[in-house]
């Protein structure tokens, strides 16, 4: 069935000149993409399904299978504070510097003033059961 649709498609690509698209309103934009999102798609799955007869993936190639996935895979992870400020501002380390610290470095202050001691953390007291 996607044969006959890509068919169809490099039809219509063949018969079809140069579309001046300043010249279609709304509607008719909205259905050339998606008739382009069709096109690629159906393109998308020819690719994944040679692939699959050569013995690999899309996954092993370093791509990303699932459609919208893009960036970093620790974005919007939240980490523990690195910095604080003398306001009891705190900073990850990750992202922008913020401002308070912008300012205090320019005051001559050295980012290393501000890191949290995490040498010795507290310890949970735990109780333990007694073996029976």
């Amino acid at each position: 069935m996607a044969k006959k649709r890509k068919k169809q498609i490099a039809r219509k690509q063949r018969n079809q000149r140069k579309q001046n698209l300043t010249g279609l309103d709304f509607d008719a934009l909205i259905a050339l993409r998606n008739q382009v999102d069709e096109a690629l798609t159906g393109y998308r799955s020819t690719l994944e399904r040679q692939l699959e007869a050569l013995g690999s993936s899309v996954a092993s190639l370093g791509g990303k299978v699932a459609r919208g996935i893009r960036g970093s895979t620790l974005k919007g992870r939240k980490v523990a504070a690195k910095y604080k400020g003398p306001s009891g501002e705190l900073w990850a380390g990750r992202g922008a510097t913020p401002r308070w610290l912008v300012a205090a470095i320019k005051e001559g202050k050295k980012l290393e003033d501000f890191l949290i001691d995490k040498a010795t953390p507290a310890k949970k007291v735990t109780k333990r059961r007694k073996k029976k």
